[in-house]
């Protein structure tokens, strides 16, 4: 099963789980640079969990560019502009229209690293696989076409909502069939 319905609370493990990433061999071969499968829909406790444990080969992260119907609202207060992590702030902005599931990870070096995001109430057997199709060097399909995929072969429902973000310049209405 894929996660669909954001009105219905994500899966929330009682305990938090080692960072759930996979990256590809490190050579630019396809649209992604492999796939994140991040354990809620919370944009901040996710990303700077993401920020304090990505792989040390790949750098610092610097700036984070998400999609929005990954992601719950953003709680009133905090900032969708900046992510505080253990190892201090980073940068983060929205792609202003997209339904693409995917994070783009600007490294301090100038390295754009673009990540599937696997929706957090994925069941691990399907989480598994589109991790590995994302870091194949081999694929060339997209984020949306991975997961459009995963969920004909394994008879998910559609993996986001899109007039999630309507308000807020995101998707708008599309026909999905």
């Amino acid at each position: 099963m894929i996660a669909s319905d954001p009105s219905e609370p994500a899966f929330r493990p009682t305990a938090r789980v080692p960072l759930r990433i996979l990256l590809d061999n490190g050579f630019p071969s396809g649209p992604l640079d492999g796939a994140w499968w991040p354990q809620s829909r919370d944009l901040q406790i996710e990303c700077a969990d993401l920020v304090d444990h990505l792989p040390g080969l790949v750098g610092l992260p610097s700036r984070l560019l998400f999609s929005r119907p990954d992601w719950d609202a953003v709680a009133e207060g905090a900032s969708e502009r900046v992510i505080t992590a253990s190892h201090g702030t980073v940068a983060v902005g929205a792609f202003p229209t997209d339904d693409t599931h995917l994070l783009i990870v600007v490294t301090s070096s100038g390295e754009r690293l673009h990540l599937l995001v696997i929706p957090s109430g994925t069941e691990i057997d399907v989480a598994e696989d589109l991790m590995r199709r994302a870091a194949d060097e081999r694929n060339v399909s997209s984020a949306s076409v991975l997961l459009e995929t995963a969920r004909s072969h394994f008879g998910g429902v559609v993996p986001f909502e899109v007039g999630v973000w309507e308000d807020d310049g995101g998707a708008g209405e599309r026909d999905l069939s």
